[in-house]
């Protein structure tokens, strides 16, 4: 089972974990309902690096990508939902629209993306160059979505 873990220690921790010879990998998400999607894709997230950090958007952020109305769940839930899967080591939420200041502290070996982003349209693109962090990029499942499911309760 994860844990949550402070912003002003996660940096200080991985740095340990780094001089104790264990790869790091991070994504980075709303995960608001979260469903087969999301387990899958943090699944294959967690199998390129020893240990898991998701950087979850707080409910202000969610809110600020997302609009009135969401987050459905809130982050407290969000991340206790998170930890309690098997793969995922660590959340670390954060209030910025992007996870790129925290990427830059944490400095993972390597970031997970969806693959409808490419390295050209990455936003968090220079700063995994800057640090030498390898981005792989997961594909989806078809037809599962948190809009999706928001749309079938609504009867869209």
């Amino acid at each position: 089972m994860g844990q949550v873990i402070g912003r002003k220690s996660i940096a200080d921790f991985v740095k340990k974990l780094h001089e104790a010879g264990k790869t790091i990998v991070a994504t980075n998400g709303c995960f608001d309902i979260l469903h087969v999607g999301h387990v899958r894709y943090l699944q294959k997230t967690k199998s390129f690096a020893d240990y898991l950090i998701v950087l979850l958007n707080s409910d202000k952020s969610v809110k600020s990508i997302k609009g009135e109305g969401r987050p459905i769940n809130n982050e407290s839930d969000r991340a206790e939902i998170l930890t309690a899967l098997s793969c995922v080591d660590f959340v670390v939420l954060f209030d910025e629209d992007s996870p790129a200041n925290l990427l830059d502290e944490i400095k993972p070996d390597v970031y997970t993306k969806g693959a409808d982003y490419t390295m050209d349209t990455l936003p968090e693109r220079d700063i995994m160059i800057k640090n030498g962090t390898r981005v792989e990029f997961i594909d989806f499942v078809q037809g599962k979505s948190t809009t999706g499911i928001i749309d079938k309760i609504n009867n869209k």
